[in-house]
């Protein structure tokens, strides 16, 4: 990849663009130096800000592109979104490379975000996207300079345009505002162009607020339409048409045009010519139109047609279609006209290359079924990699979701139904084809997904089991050698010798970290497997425990599952001084895994396990509802609503017992809008979104009165259940003003005794944001609003949470999610960290935008939480979890 020597602003420069400035001095960023350059030619040619060297421009407008792995998938969608949006606005065409040597590869360097200006030639060449640039109107800009064109304000004539005023430049930015020779740029006959994407913003590099450019400048933020003038056009939308010229009042002689149709890689392009009037000649020699199955003018040709016969329907091979246009005859005939339609699905046969859902990276569109059949070379795998996937949430997937199965069909076994916000793990199918559906209904429509597929062989099937001593594990794109329980790679990452951990199959025991009791060595990773015999299950009871980390567990753990293998259920993940408690396995094995990084060391654990028959695993117990197992025993239990009889085995009604966990909905007494039954008592356990509050509103009230409400009431608690405290009780006709909880948990009552029966009641229960939350070790979370996951975030909200620990401990956040409303002074939508008890303590920042914040710590032991939003765009919210931290822990010493 090109090195560069010095950096103009954004753009990198190598010694030979730094001989296209009348400069004498120019800031290296790399090394914070300053080089002199004396060789300073001049010539009077073209003025625009446009490389005039040929060398520079792409091939047939056509440039290569690789986007590196470090990119999350909202990124790699504005990169696509904003080289879609310069394919729109001229002839540009953007491609995944494959075998060409020229190409750019998005990155990350330490010039944050930088380019090279145009075609370097040879190899690879960064475009530069670093923290806080992987914004569209930022990837736009960068994306012109790798096209070729330099910024608008170094134009050789900028002086008759705008204004420099250099007194208000940042001190040792003057550089950003030198002019070029003007024999290396081209103006394409095109004016000053103030609202240039490529143009600084009228106070960039400014000292103060004060501007450094006077003029109507532009900003970043999108190409301006109409800027590139040209017969044709580039058709991006899921359908359109196109005519020739004048259609149908005739053509010109000597036309010559060109469409680009460009739709979601998966889809395919469906052309249908609705009127044909051409000069007819031997071949289409003369007048015709010409449809080529890709991207440029050498790519297959599907058809050259003219006279007035109506081509067939024309369908591309993938997402992609040329379409040229050319009159050199005097005859002026109608034209032509057609209408193109994407149609998603169908054969894909090739070896790699992309599935994308519909319209992506915008919103896929509603009530679209699509099928993929891909098939790749016999004697091969398929391998999918997800890039991105946002489909609308659902517990079972029943609304959209991408299914994929092992196969040629949709009777193919099933490899997994998805949907939601978290990419699917990769797919290996074990043939030479895969089946993909994806499925949108009427009303919610998310990103979608974007995946690639690649042909994929299974190196550990070979005869020498890939070089393995013990096991050969395949992995999608290549293959790693593992080791049996007990064992370890060696260094060879080949061979495997004796470890710690081990195949178990007492019915008591202990084990420990290697080197107990001193300190664990670095680098280990140990794995016991405990078994027992069938009707068993297996308990663990740490005695002491003490690992590296802390809640998040990346560096030392200890993970506990339920099965063999490393993808069984998972009881925890473990690390810190704080003991996990008593461990129960589901059936009867068990897999304890313990991993130490190379770094900090500590003194490890010691933990004791034993088997127990476990009699609820054969015909339940006996228990009509629920078997509980317990160590030398069992019991039974019954649901919500039912009583244990009096032989310990069987269920009975047992009143009217509610759990109630909507965000939202009503509830009513017995038999409403009658009377209630005497002598009913009833209860509603309501929960809500962790971090929200639960507010009743009684609709309306009719019950029994009495002063005291001693006899017909309905009673409303402060959490869990009946011993909380209590928010009120009430009786008679006098509705109670709205009653708020100060967690997400709520208990309420309803009791009649065997005299007066009346109406009842009817209550409505919403979930409130805000209120105060009382951080502990025990991590929690709090969510930006109660439907978070399902729906965006409400407009209007308005919500403050006061999150406090107890004496002597800060408040640690943690973020997991993090998507509001993006503005660059966040005066939309945003949320707003306090360090203390209220919004007048110091505050800690304001975000928007998309990516989570660093972990925050607070500096006492209190921190507010603000959340506004207006009324307009809505995002997805954000997930933050919070616990409580000592003191000494906080001084931002963790790792990195």
């Amino acid at each position: 990849m090109f090195v560069s020597v010095a950096y103009l602003g954004d753009i990198a420069l190598d010694e030979e663009d730094m001989r296209m400035f009348k400069v004498d001095r120019i800031v290296n960023l790399a090394e914070r130096t300053v080089t002199t350059d004396t060789n300073n030619t001049a010539s009077h040619r073209r003025k625009r800000a446009a490389t005039s060297r040929s060398e520079r421009v792409w091939p047939e407008g056509v440039i290569p592109y690789v986007i590196s792995g470090n990119f999350s998938g909202s990124q790699r969608a504005i990169f696509r979104q904003a080289m879609r949006h310069w394919e729109k606005h001229t002839c540009v065409t953007f491609i995944e490379r494959t075998t060409e040597e020229s190409y750019i590869v998005f990155t990350y360097r330490p010039c944050g975000c930088c380019s090279y200006v145009g075609r370097r030639g040879g190899g690879p060449q960064a475009i530069s996207i670093g923290k806080n640039c992987d914004k569209f109107g930022i990837v736009v800009h960068e994306l012109g300079h790798v096209i070729g064109f330099w910024h608008e304000h170094t134009r050789p004539d900028r002086d008759d345009h705008v204004s420099i005023i250099r007194d208000n430049i940042q001190p040792g930015q003057e550089y950003n505002f030198l002019k070029m020779e003007p024999g290396e740029v081209d103006s394409l006959g095109e004016v000053y162009d103030f609202d240039s994407i490529m143009h600084y913003a009228r106070n960039t590099f400014s000292s103060t607020r004060t501007v450094n450019l006077r003029g109507k400048t532009g900003s970043l933020i999108a190409l301006v339409s109409g800027g590139f003038h040209e017969c044709g056009d580039s058709l991006q939308e899921s359908s359109g048409n196109l005519s020739s010229p004048g259609f149908p009042n005739g053509y010109s002689a000597y036309m010559h045009c060109i469409w680009r149709i460009s739709v979601t890689p998966g889809e395919k392009i469906i052309l249908n010519f609705t009127s044909m009037d051409l000069y007819r000649s031997h071949l289409c020699w003369y007048d015709h139109v010409e449809i080529r199955d890709g991207f440029w003018r050498k790519a297959p040709l599907k058809g050259r047609f003219c006279g007035d016969k109506l081509p067939e329907p024309i369908v591309s091979t993938d997402s992609r279609l040329w379409i040229e246009f050319r009159s050199s005859s005097n005859w002026v005939g109608k034209g032509f006209s057609a209408v193109y339609e994407a149609i998603c699905g169908g054969e894909v046969k090739k070896d790699n290359g992309q599935i994308q859902s519909p319209n992506y990276p915008d919103d896929y569109r509603p009530n679209k079924a699509c099928v993929w059949k891909i098939t790749v070379a016999q004697g091969y795998h398929v391998g999918l990699t997800f890039q991105s996937f946002e489909i609308e949430r659902h517990d079972n997937c029943a609304y959209d979701y991408l299914e994929v199965r092992d196969g040629n069909s949709e009777n193919s076994p099933l490899l997994g139904r998805f949907c939601g916000y978290d990419k699917p793990d990769d797919i290996k199918s074990s043939s030479n084809q895969l089946w993909m559906k994806f499925v949108s209904d009427g009303s919610v429509n998310k990103a979608g997904f974007a995946a690639n597929f690649f042909k994929e062989m299974d190196e550990c099937s070979r005869p020498d089991n890939g070089r393995c001593e013990q096991r050969c594990v395949n992995t999608l794109g290549s293959y790693k050698c593992a080791c049996d329980p007990g064992y370890e790679l060696a260094a060879d990452k080949r061979s495997c010798e004796a470890a710690c951990g081990g195949f178990i199959t007492k019915l008591n025991g202990s084990i420990t970290s290697p080197g107990w009791p001193k300190e664990y060595p670095p680098n280990k990773n140990c794995i016991w497997q405990l078994v027992a015999p069938t009707q068993y299950r297996i308990t663990l009871l740490f005695d002491v425990f003490e690992t590296e980390g802390n809640d998040v567990c990346k560096y030392d753990f200890v993970e506990v599952r339920s099965g063999l293998s490393a993808d069984s259920r998972l009881h925890g993940k473990f690390c810190g001084a704080e003991k996990p408690e008593a461990i129960t396995s589901q059936y009867n094995n068990m897999r304890i895994e313990f991993k130490s990084d190379n770094t900090v060391s500590k003194k490890g654990f010691k933990a004791q396990f034993f088997s127990d028959k476990d009699e609820c695993s054969k015909e339940n117990g006996g228990c009509q509802h629920e078997c509980v197992n317990t160590f030398g025993s069992y019991s039974c239990q019954c649901r919500s609503g039912f009583v244990l009889h009096e032989n310990k085995h069987d269920c009975k009604e047992a009143g009217c017992d509610h759990v109630v966990n909507s965000v939202s909905g009503t509830i009513t007494s017995p038999n409403w809008p009658d009377k209630y039954p005497s002598k009913k008592a009833c209860t509603w356990a309501l929960s809500t979104t962790p971090g929200h509050r639960i507010k009743i509103a009684f609709n309306e009230i009719d019950m029994e009165p009495h002063l005291e409400c001693a006899y017909d009431h309905i009673e409303i608690y402060d959490g869990r259940d009946g011993k909380a405290h209590s928010l009120g009780r009430y009786c008679g006709t006098k509705k109670p003003q709205p009653i708020i909880s100060s967690s997400n948990k709520m208990f309420i009552r309803f009791f009649s005794d065997n005299s007066v029966q009346k109406k009842g009641f009817e209550a409505s229960h919403t979930a409130e944001c805000g209120g105060r939350l009382k951080a502990e070790v025990k991590t929690k979370d709090l969510y930006s609003h109660a439907q978070f996951g399902d729906n965006n975030y409400p407009g209007a909200s308005d919500c403050q949470w006061v999150i406090t620990a107890e004496k002597g401990y800060g408040v640690e956040l943690i973020f997991q999610t993090f998507e509001i409303e993006e503005e660059a002074d966040c005066g939309y939508d945003y949320m707003e960290l306090f360090d203390g008890a209220d919004t007048k303590s110091p505050r800690l920042g304001r975000y928007c935008g998309s990516g989570p914040p660093e972990e925050i710590y607070s500096a006492g032991d209190s921190i507010v939480i603000k959340f506004r939003s207006d009324d307009t765009i809505n995002k997805k919210g954000f997930h933050v979890r919070y616990t409580s931290t000592k003191f000494q822990d906080t001084l931002h010493s963790r790792k990195k």
